[in-house]
């Protein structure tokens, strides 16, 4: 009898033991990936200077190499020598009517002066028509003068303009000639080096957000009534031979089409052939890498 006993109870701890172990300690599993940018030259030219390596930090906006900038100095200063002469051209429009003015001051007094001696009798009607025609004929050449100067001074102005553009044009080519980190981040690959020849779109260096990396995830169907965006979860990284590191994590998409469940993912569901991708933002520590497995708790 205790034999008997002793034998059911065996059983029922083996079955017990059985489906404990079947039972997943994981919502959802998948794969982690970050932010990744791979930098491209945006001048032409013999690369100067290249100081990075493969696994070095960099910050956003560090420089990290440069293009040679020596034509385009060379036509930066031509350009500004040039827009320089226009603005020397342009003409001192108050000095060259000021003998114009001074004429047609002097006729207007002499006009005057007309009126009077014809209004006492001392001058004939002639004289005073005189002096109105001379009046008149200087004003119109007066402005006559103004618009040619006008004319003149907005043509070299427009041709300033177009120097002082291409002038701006040439410094933001100068300026793509430095080559510089678009984020934070660890270089991840090294294209090209010191004394290459690079152009417009040769890949130079590719670089990695690793401080904030995501967990690509798949659900079911059946799983999304209980994940939605912004909602706190448990992230663990997998090494393998049960070795796991547990974060914390926040769901920042979710995906609106179903897909084929990838070959390496794992689901709660097993029958499931769609799943809907997710992305769980987690803080790195340093221990992440880029394509470890990783499971996830909601």
């Amino acid at each position: 009898m205790e034999t008997r006993k002793f034998i059911i109870w065996v059983s029922m701890a083996t079955m017990f033991a059985a489906c404990s172990s079947d039972k997943k300690s994981y919502d959802a599993t998948g794969t982690f990936e970050t932010t990744e940018v791979t930098v491209a030259a945006e001048q032409t030219g013999r690369i100067m200077a290249f100081d990075i390596t493969e696994g070095q930090n960099i910050d956003c906006g560090k420089q990290v190499g440069l293009i040679d900038t020596v034509q385009l100095q060379l036509k930066a200063m031509q350009v500004g020598v040039t827009r320089e002469t226009f603005e020397n051209q342009k003409p001192d429009v108050q000095k060259q009517i000021a003998a114009l003015r001074q004429q047609l001051a002097t006729a207007q007094r002499e006009q005057r002066r007309s009126a009077g001696l014809v209004r006492d009798g001392a001058a004939n009607q002639k004289q005073l028509d005189d002096a109105n025609s001379a009046v008149l004929v200087l004003r119109r050449q007066l402005e006559a003068q103004i618009s040619i100067l006008g004319n003149s001074t907005r043509s070299l102005s427009s041709q300033s303009s177009a120097t002082g553009i291409e002038r701006s044009q040439v410094i933001d080519q100068l300026r793509k000639c430095h080559i510089v980190a678009p984020i934070s981040g660890v270089i991840l690959e090294k294209y090209v080096e010191k004394g290459d020849f690079a152009t417009i779109g040769k890949p130079l260096f590719k670089i990695a957000d690793m401080n904030n990396v995501y967990l690509r995830a798949y659900i079911t169907s059946g799983q999304l009534e209980k994940v939605k965006v912004g909602q706190k979860v448990k992230v663990f990284s997998d090494y393998g031979d049960n070795k796991r590191k547990e974060y914390n994590g926040t769901v920042t998409w979710i995906s609106e089409h179903s897909e084929f469940t990838p070959k390496t993912i794992q689901t709660d569901d097993e029958r499931a052939d769609l799943v809907y991708a997710v992305k769980i933002l987690v803080r790195n520590d340093g221990y992440i890498k880029l394509g470890m497995y990783g499971e996830v708790n909601f």
